[in-house]
């Protein structure tokens, strides 16, 4: 029997790792701006705010299959989403879309496409650049693994 270990790098950004690395469950500990006020986000994914996001857990299948739940909080309402997900680190890229009840997620035609700019064991920092003005910002997305 023969067996072969091979792992990817993009020479550019530094991210080590294969889709695998990105399966898991994952907590998002941060959302931040960059080159954004406060006020010029409303939602995020569909959500009322992007401030809900802040503690919510991610659960990665292998598979592609996956969800979000959102916690519960003052001014957020718990919420809990599948999603089906795909990533390519060496292309820098992780994307989602929603599947409702009686979707089948390959004829779903929407969803959500993220800069993948760091993924290790400890951490993984999504950012989704949107168009602010006349230059591009992001919201950026850090996560840790569940413990």
């Amino acid at each position: 029997m023969l067996q072969s270990c091979s792992s990817t790098k993009n020479a550019t950004t530094g991210i080590n790792g294969g889709r695998g690395m990105v399966s898991g469950t994952w907590i998002l500990n941060n959302v931040a701006l960059e080159g954004l006020p406060d006020a010029a986000v409303q939602g995020l994914f569909g959500e009322k705010s992007y401030k809900c996001f802040e503690g919510s857990t991610w659960k990665l299948t292998n598979s592609g299959n996956g969800s979000y739940a959102l916690p519960a909080t003052s001014s957020c309402g718990a919420v809990m989403q599948t999603i089906f997900w795909s990533a390519t680190p060496s292309e820098e890229t992780f994307q989602f879309k929603k599947i409702y009840e009686g979707d089948k997620a390959k004829n779903v035609t929407e969803g959500y496409r993220l800069v993948l700019t760091q993924l290790s064991r400890e951490s993984m920092v999504l950012k989704s650049p949107i168009q602010f003005g006349d230059k591009t910002a992001n919201i950026v997305l850090t996560f840790s693994p569940a413990k």
